[in-house]
């Protein structure tokens, strides 16, 4: 069976114009900010993404306001931030089977949109 999750912010106009022509059966879509990221999704996203870091946001106003701009952050630090403010989580987050596909970029919401293509 074929694992399609997508974790979102439903108030967020850039996720949902990613997600919107994505067929939506057979995706479990989680909303970030009204159920929160386990440790396990996140320990499965990085499993996939190979890093805390490539699934953390410095977009979030909360990175400039809590002053981590000015602090060097480890995997640890990535790791616990994403689970305690939703914000810091980069978005959205695509899986599919053992792909992930993390944020906004261009190449890799146009590799989100192949993938599902072929495989959808």
């Amino acid at each position: 069976m074929i694992k399609m999750k997508i974790y979102t912010l439903s108030t967020c106009d850039t996720s949902r114009k990613i997600i919107k022509p994505i067929p939506k059966e057979g995706f479990e879509i989680k909303d970030i900010k009204k159920d929160a990221i386990t440790s396990d999704e996140l320990e499965e996203m990085k499993a996939l993404s190979g890093s805390y870091e490539s699934l953390f946001s410095r977009r979030s106003r909360s990175y400039i306001s809590m002053g981590l701009k000015d602090r060097s952050l480890g995997e640890e630090d990535y790791r616990s931030l994403i689970l305690k403010e939703y914000t810091f989580l980069k978005r959205p987050v695509i899986l599919i089977d053992d792909s992930i596909f993390i944020g906004n970029q261009k190449k890799n919401v146009s590799a989100l949109y192949k993938k599902i293509s072929i495989d959808g």
